[in-house]
């Protein structure tokens, strides 16, 4: 590492890093290996089972809470030689369904028939709530009004739906454990000057200070030494805030250039749903880079205080197994899409007006 490493989980890099690398390799390349997989079965073939593979995500949902607690979570299924996370499936799982039922013009130019994709969200929302995970359930309220839009809801429906959203908050505050509340009160009460305040606002406060590091280039292109390493210390670095760490590392120049190469992906995956005229596949486009675009917004905004801590990995960079593998997954999915774009259109393609 350069001079610029800041202390950011130093001891962690000089004890394990070389065998953390190791792991994260083989999780690439198992990622690597399932996103070329993913292209071979026309994306059309999985249609009749979006729905099984829903259902079978929420009963891992409501099994990971037999499972033993890490750190007062239930969020995995040991399984051996690794552990599987069923919110990362199931984010997959939801866009196939949902794709599925909003295919059909009848179901999302009514109001009526868009209670159903609301219902269909709060079910891996509240279950993934109270693992507790509130980042990844975030995830899934953007991806839905994405889907929406681009099935050509209406408007008004889509307002309707919002505000219906809106009188839900209450009840999903309930479900939140007292850990999430404090980190979403935190958001509020920050304080940019003086010591690291104690409990949550920890995090968020240490991690503005270490991209401040940085400056406009980096310390690792102006060699810049920091004088008490320690008093920056940054838990879950390699996770959580990794961004930080690029910040710190290569400045501004580094934290554009990688929101450059997600700008590039996510117009990309767009224009491969424009493409497509074919419903299903179109509607699975848009709901993966809405749903790679939600994770990186919400884990980019909590690392400058924007957004509340929700412990939500950076796509594709962060260290990572259950994250890396699904996100590859997803790419997958949407290079199926992009390898298919017009076959069997039934009728006619979207239309966004009567």
């Amino acid at each position: 590492m350069g001079a610029g490493l800041s202390g950011i989980a130093r001891g962690d890099e000089l004890a394990g890093g070389g065998s953390l690398r190791d792991r994260q390799l083989i999780w690439a390349v198992l990622g690597v290996t399932a996103m070329f997989a993913v292209t071979w079965v026309p994306y059309r073939l999985l249609k009749p089972w979006s729905v099984p593979l829903f259902a079978a995500s929420l009963a891992l949902l409501v099994l990971v809470y037999f499972m033993p607690a890490r750190n007062g979570a239930h969020r995995w299924i040991p399984l051996g030689l690794a552990d599987v996370q069923p919110s990362e499936l199931a984010k997959l799982a939801y866009i196939m369904a949902l794709a599925h039922y909003l295919m059909y013009r009848r179901n999302y130019r009514r109001l009526t028939g868009l209670i159903i994709p609301f219902l269909l969200t709060l079910l891996p929302v509240v279950l993934i709530l109270r693992e507790p995970d509130l980042g990844t359930s975030l995830l899934f309220f953007p991806v839905l009004y994405a889907m929406l839009f681009a099935a050509g809801a209406r408007a008004k429906h889509l307002i309707a739906v919002a505000l219906l959203g809106m009188l839900c908050l209450p009840a999903l505050w309930t479900q939140m454990s007292a850990e999430q509340r404090s980190r979403i009160t935190t958001l509020f009460a920050q304080a940019d000057v003086g010591p690291a305040p104690r409990g949550d606002g920890y995090h968020a406060h240490q991690s503005k200070q270490v991209i401040a590091l940085g400056g406009t280039w980096g310390s690792e292109v102006t060699g810049m030494q920091v004088a008490d390493p320690l008093a920056y210390h940054l838990p879950a670095a390699r996770t959580d805030f990794i961004f930080c760490l690029i910040g710190e590392r290569w400045g501004l120049p580094g934290t554009l250039g990688l929101l450059a190469v997600y700008l590039i992906l996510f117009t990309r995956g767009l224009m491969i749903a424009a493409g497509t005229h074919e419903p299903f596949g179109r509607l699975i486009a848009v709901g993966i880079v809405a749903l790679i675009a939600a994770q990186l917004v919400i884990n980019t905004g909590m690392t400058v205080g924007l957004m509340p801590i929700t412990g939500l990995t950076l796509p594709l960079v962060s260290y990572g197994g259950s994250s890396v593998v699904t996100v590859c997954i997803a790419l997958g999915m949407l290079m199926n899409v992009a390898l298919r774009p017009g076959y069997e259109v039934a009728g006619e393609p979207f239309r966004y007006a009567e």
